[in-house]
C-alpha cells in the first residue's frame, strides 16, 4: 500500500489531500486547505514550506504528486503559482520524496472522467470515490484528485512495465505523465 500526498499549490490557499492505494482501491487518510500567511511573497513562500513539511511529517507519504503550472488568467498569476509550487516541492524533496507533477485537465480526466470538471463536480466525485461523509472544501478536492491521478498513472505504468516484461517506458510529455508500451515480435 502506498501513501500519496496530493498538492494543489496556491499562494492564497494551498490544498492537499493524503491517500493510501494499491493502485485499484484508495482509501482517505487526510486532507485540508492551508491559508497562506505572510505579508510578502518570501513569508508566504516560507508559511507554505513549513506548512507542507508538518503535512509530510504528521501523515508520513511515500510520494507526493503536484499540479503543474498553467497560465489561466495572467503571467504574473502563474508566476506566483510556480513560486508556491517550488515552496512545495522543496518540502517533498528535503525528505527525499519522489514528486510527480500533472496537467490540471489530466488530474481532472482521472478523478471526474472529465477534463474540464468545475470545482463542485471535482468535490462531488472526490466524495464519492473516497466514500467521504461530506464534501471536501475545493482545494482539499484538489489535492485528493492530485493524489488519486498519481496513484492510478503511475500505477498503470508499473503493471505495464510488469506485463512488456519490463519493456514499457514512462515519459513526460507537456506536463502530462503517459504510459507507453512495446513488444517486439519474433
Amino acid at each position: 500500500m502506498r501513501r500519496i500526498l496530493g498538492i494543489d499549490p496556491g499562494s492564497v490557499v494551498t490544498g492537499y489531500g493524503v491517500i493510501d492505494s494499491d493502485g485499484v482501491r484508495d482509501f482517505h487518510v487526510a486532507n485540508g486547505s492551508i491559508k497562506v500567511l505572510g505579508d510578502n511573497l518570501p513569508e508566504k513562500l516560507g508559511y507554505i514550506l513549513k506548512s507542507i513539511t508538518d503535512v509530510i511529517e504528521q501523515w508520513q507519504p511515500t510520494e507526493v504528486a503536484i499540479e503543474s503550472v498553467f497560465v489561466s488568467k495572467n503571467v504574473m498569476s502563474a508566476l506566483k503559482l510556480g513560486q508556491a509550487r517550488g515552496a512545495a516541492i522543496c518540502a517533498a524533496v528535503q525528505r527525499d520524496l519522489p514528486v510527480a507533477e500533472y496537467a490540471p485537465k489530466a488530474i481532472k480526466q482521472a478523478a471526474v472522467g472529465y477534463g474540464s470538471a468545475d470545482k463542485s463536480q471535482m468535490q462531488e466525485m472526490i466524495r464519492l470515490l473516497l466514500s467521504l461523509e461530506k464534501l471536501p472544501k475545493p482545494d482539499a478536492a484538489d489535492g485528493l484528485a492530485i493524489a488519486i491521478c498519481h496513484a492510478h498513472t503511475s500505477g498503470l505504468a508499473a503493471q505495464l512495465s510488469g506485463a512488456a516484461g519490463g519493456a514499457a517506458s514512462t515519459r513526460t510529455t507537456g506536463g502530462k505523465r503517459r504510459a507507453k508500451r512495446w513488444m517486439s515480435i519474433p
